[in-house]
C-alpha cells in the first residue's frame, strides 16, 4: 500500500481519471445475464464503492469514464473467436444497443460530464475502444479501474493501461469477479504486481485532503 502522500500525489484530479467497467444493468443488474456475478458485485460491497468513486469523482473534477460491452441485434462485428463470447450469445438477457441492459446500473450516477464507451468486441475496456484516445486528450496519466469482473474485464483494463504507459491504480473493494475468494487472489498474486492496489476510502481521502 502507497503512503497517503504518495497516493495524493498519484490520484491528482489534473491527471487522473476513473474507469468503471461493465457496471450496466444486463451485467450486473437485477436481471443480470450473469446472477452469480451481479449477486457477488452487490454484496461484496463492490457496486456500492464504485458509486461512492463516481460521486467523489464528480466532486473532486476526476474525469469519469464507463466503459459498457454491448451487440448489435444482428451480431456484426461481434467477437466469436472464444468459449465466453459462444456463451454470451445464449444467455437469456442479452446486452443490446438501445435496451436497458446496457445502461449504467444505480446506485452509480452518470453526470453530464462523464464520456461513455461502448464496444462490439473483444475482451478489453480499452483495448480496441476510444479510452485511450480519449484519456490522452484529457491529460490522463493515472487510470482507475472499478468494476466487474476480476476474471476477465478488469484485468485486461489494468494491463492495457500499464501497456499504454499509465499509472493504474486499483481499489480491491470496487472490483468483484466469481467465486468470491478468486478476487483476491488476483489481486495479490496479479494486479499487485503492475498496478497501485488501494481501497475506496483511501482514494475518497485522498481526493479530500487539501493539496
Amino acid at each position: 500500500m502507497p503512503s497517503y502522500e504518495q497516493l495524493r500525489e498519484l490520484l491528482d484530479p489534473a491527471g487522473t481519471a476513473l474507469l468503471t467497467v461493465e457496471c450496466q444493468q444486463g451485467v450486473v443488474g437485477t436481471e443480470s445475464a450473469l446472477p452469480e456475478l451481479a449477486e457477488q458485485a452487490r454484496t461484496s460491497g463492490a457496486l456500492g464503492n464504485v458509486a461512492r468513486l463516481v460521486a467523489g469523482a464528480h466532486q473532486s473534477g476526476v474525469q469519469v469514464l464507463h466503459a459498457v460491452a454491448e451487440r448489435r441485434p444482428d451480431g456484426r462485428g461481434a467477437s466469436h473467436n472464444a468459449r465466453l463470447f459462444r456463451a454470451a450469445a445464449r444467455l437469456p438477457v442479452q446486452q443490446l444497443s438501445g435496451t436497458k441492459a446496457v445502461r449504467i446500473v444505480p446506485p452509480i450516477e452518470v453526470a453530464d460530464e462523464d464520456l461513455v464507451v461502448r464496444r462490439l468486441h473483444g475482451l478489453s475496456p480499452i483495448a480496441g475502444t476510444d479510452v485511450d484516445p480519449l484519456l490522452r486528450n484529457l491529460g490522463c496519466r493515472t487510470l482507475i479501474v472499478t468494476g466487474v469482473s476480476a476474471n476477465v474485464a478488469i484485468p485486461n483494463a489494468v494491463f492495457d493501461a500499464v501497456n499504454l504507459g499509465y499509472s493504474a491504480v486499483v481499489p480491491a473493494d470496487a472490483i468483484a469477479g466469481v467465486p468470491a475468494d478468486y478476487t483476491p487472489m488476483l489481486v495479490r498474486n496479479t494486479l499487485a504486481l503492475v498496478a497501485t492496489v488501494t481501497t475506496t476510502e483511501d482514494v475518497l481521502g485522498a481526493w479530500k485532503r487539501p493539496r
